[in-house]
This record gives structure tokens, C-alpha cells and sequence, in this order.
């Protein structure tokens, strides 16, 4: 299974609906993942740091460190279960890296192949490309994306990067609730399938770069919490291409699972917080995928 390329009449089309068009992530911004959180840890107050669900954590060990993916259930909550329970199963131990490409993603997940063409033998899952957004739900605007008449925004609800319409329009609607999808930014991950919209299975993919062509084609169920600046440390290329060695994630577990005493405690900024605007004040950007929010691991 690999991530499936787009035409640019696609691309086009879905864009034109939602108005949403974004430039692209600096050099810069990438290097500077791995020091955000040092520069603020001690900045704020310890009531402006909130604390990852330890059942919503998911720890992939690799060769360069661990990577930590908070999970959001309430976003994509078939995918989120099938994550956990093939991780609980230790499917995704000593799994490869089978297709990582630089700027873009790092593909796994594909069981003992190794070569992009496996699955688990749980059942497909269905699209879970949107979902509906109750007030409930607080999101920290950042900007708004494409023509004044979009009414589209993005913001951070919790750590992941999300394209909203206005809360506002809720009372407008049956269930009282929004749209909403999440974005390809750096750090995100996502279920990767073929053709089908429809066929995600185990594969996934963390992004290393921007991606913004495959929002609402692609569903999103984590963002990078612990360990972001591995993302990039994971070898370019291919399994099968000139020669190829791939790294691996050598084990993968859910937080909750592991001894009290053994699991990381992983913070991220509230994105809710006074402490958050401030910090996200003196920051420079051009669209929210050029924003990483701060987190810490005690």
C-alpha cells in the first residue's frame, strides 16, 4: 500500500471548495523544533502545561529516540482504535520504515513485509477525512485561510493543527455542531491507503514537512508531542531503491500500558492558555503548519 498521488485537477477542486491555500514551511522553522520546548519549558507556570492522556500516548522507540504521538479519538475514533489495538497486539514492533521521503513523510507500518505491500488482518477502515466539532471542543484560532467570504480558519485544538468553520454557526445546524479537518503539518500523522478512500488499514505515515494537498483526502488521527526532531532523523529512501537500509520502529506501545514508573510524562503548551497567545505572539510565521507547540517531557 502506498500514499496515493493526487492530480492536480484534485487538488485544485478540493481547494476551490474550501478556499484554502497555504505557502510553504521554512527550512528554519523545521531546525527549530527541537528547541522550542527548551526555550519555554521555564517560561510559564507549571497550570499553563497540560498533561497527555498516558491512554492517549502512543511511544514508537526508534534508533535516534522515542517518538511520542498524542492520539485523538474524538476526531478519529476508528482509526485511534485500530492504532491501539494492533499496537497493544505488537504488530508494529520491528516494523520498517519503508518509504520515507525527505520533506515529506515517513511511511510504516505495513507488518513483517517491510515493503509498503502489507496490512494487518483486522478490517479496512472508513474514511474519517472531516469531522464535526462541538463548542466543547476549544480551539485557538491562529488565521484565516484564503478569500474574507471562506469562513474557514485554522487554529490548535490541543496539539493538532485543524481548518474550522466559525463555532459561531453551530446554532445553525442539527447536531450543533461544525465542520472541521485536520492539516498535514509537520508532525502530523495520518493513515495512509490505495485508491479506495475507503482501505486504510495499518499503514501510516509521520510527516516530516508540509503536505497540504491530501487534508480531506487522508485521516488524521495523532500529532508528534515527544521526540519531533527524530521525525527528521529517520533515513531517506525506499525499500527495494538503490541499496536502501531502512530504519524501524523497534518497539511501539501505549503510555497507559507501561509501569507507572517507566512511563514519560508529556506536557504540551495549552493551546487554550493566556500562556500560550503570549508565546505564540512573539513567534514568526506564515501559516499555522510554521507553528510548533511547545511540549516537555518530565
Amino acid at each position: 500500500m502506498m500514499i496515493v498521488p493526487r492530480t492536480a485537477a484534485l487538488r485544485l477542486a478540493i481547494v476551490s471548495v474550501l478556499a484554502v491555500a497555504t505557502p510553504a514551511c521554512s527550512a528554519e522553522t523545521q531546525e527549530s523544533y527541537a528547541d522550542a520546548a527548551v526555550a519555554v519549558s521555564d517560561a510559564y507556570p507549571e497550570t499553563a502545561w497540560r498533561t497527555v492522556d498516558p491512554d492517549n500516548l502512543m511511544l514508537i522507540d526508534t534508533a535516534y529516540g522515542v517518538i511520542g504521538v498524542e492520539l485523538f479519538p474524538e476526531i478519529a475514533p476508528a482509526h485511534v482504535a485500530q492504532i491501539k489495538q494492533l499496537t497493544r497486539d505488537g504488530f508494529y514492533d520491528n516494523v520498517l520504515f519503508h518509504r520515507v521521503i525527505d520533506d515529506f513523510m515517513n511511511q510504516t507500518g505495513d507488518g513483517q513485509n517491510g515493503d509498503g505491500t502489507g496490512d494487518s488482518e483486522l478490517p479496512d477502515l472508513p474514511g474519517e477525512f472531516l469531522f464535526r466539532r462541538s463548542e466543547a471542543m476549544d480551539v485557538t484560532l491562529v488565521s484565516t485561510r484564503g478569500p474574507e467570504d471562506s469562513q474557514i480558519a485554522t487554529g490548535f485544538y490541543k496539539s493538532l493543527p485543524i481548518a474550522t468553520q466559525p463555532i459561531s454557526q453551530a446554532i445553525l445546524t442539527a447536531d450543533g455542531k461544525v465542520g472541521a479537518f485536520g492539516l498535514h503539518c509537520p508532525g502530523v500523522t495520518s493513515m495512509a491507503r490505495t485508491n479506495d478512500p475507503n482501505s486504510a488499514n495499518s499503514q501510516f505515515f509521520l510527516l516530516r514537512g508540509k503536505a497540504e494537498h491530501l487534508d480531506m483526502q487522508y485521516s488524521i488521527w495523532g500529532s508528534t508531542v515527544m521526540g519531533r526532531d527524530h521525525l527528521t532523523d529517520i533515513k531517506i529512501g525506499v525499500v527495494g531503491e538503490d541499496g536502501f537500509i531502512p530504519d524501524q520502529m523497534n518497539t511501539v506501545r501505549i503510555a497507559a500500558d507501561l509501569p507507572e514508573d517507566e512511563r514519560p510524562t508529556v506536557q504540551v503548551l495549552d493551546t487554550g492558555s493566556d500562556a500560550f497567545t503570549t508565546w505564540l505572539s512573539g513567534q514568526s510565521y506564515e501559516d499555522i503548519c510554521d507553528i510548533a507547540v511547545p511540549t516537555r517531557t518530565l
